[in-house]
């Protein structure tokens, strides 16, 4: 098998294996490639692929289990990865969906407190969900289911 090469801050760098796994998509390969180093805009990537895919699996409880910690761990590491995320994207911070994955998890896990906080914190980034309302809206929303399972 050949060596493989990507972009990486303008320069052409060799793959390594956790690049190899997010790119696979498989999700034993990815939880397999956790520990291993490497450069931070491969790691956001293979812990984002990591949360989508046990996000999709999620009504098994060990993958929303999993899901939760793997978020854990991208929203901790995430000071790091978005200056190095930025460079490699003009500046800016492409759409990290951990971020609304782990929001829609928590809500639904009725950790109402925590998935607001995570909305928070994207906003902080100034990151993209995809939707019209934002962050902002998600909140809203959030707090409205909230108080009805209050009511």
């Amino acid at each position: 098998m050949g060596e493989s090469y990507t972009l990486r801050g303008g320069k052409s760098v060799r793959t390594d294996a956790v690049f190899d796994a997010w790119t696979s998509g498989n999700l034993k390969r990815m939880l397999s490639a956790l520990p291993l180093n490497t450069n931070l805009v491969d790691r956001h990537f293979l812990l984002q692929g990591i949360v989508a895919e046990t996000y999709r699996l999620r009504a098994e409880p060990k993958m929303a289990s999993e899901c939760a910690r793997v978020s854990e761990i991208h929203m901790a590491e995430f000071q790091q990865i978005a200056p190095a995320l930025a460079a490699e994207f003009d500046g800016t911070l492409p759409r990290v969906s951990t971020f609304q994955n782990y929001a829609t998890l928590l809500t639904e896990q009725r950790d109402f407190d925590r998935a607001v906080w995570v909305c928070e914190l994207a906003k902080y980034y100034e990151v993209d969900d995809g939707t019209q309302s934002g962050f902002d809206g998600r909140i809203a929303r959030i707090r409205k289911k909230q108080a009805q399972t209050h009511t």
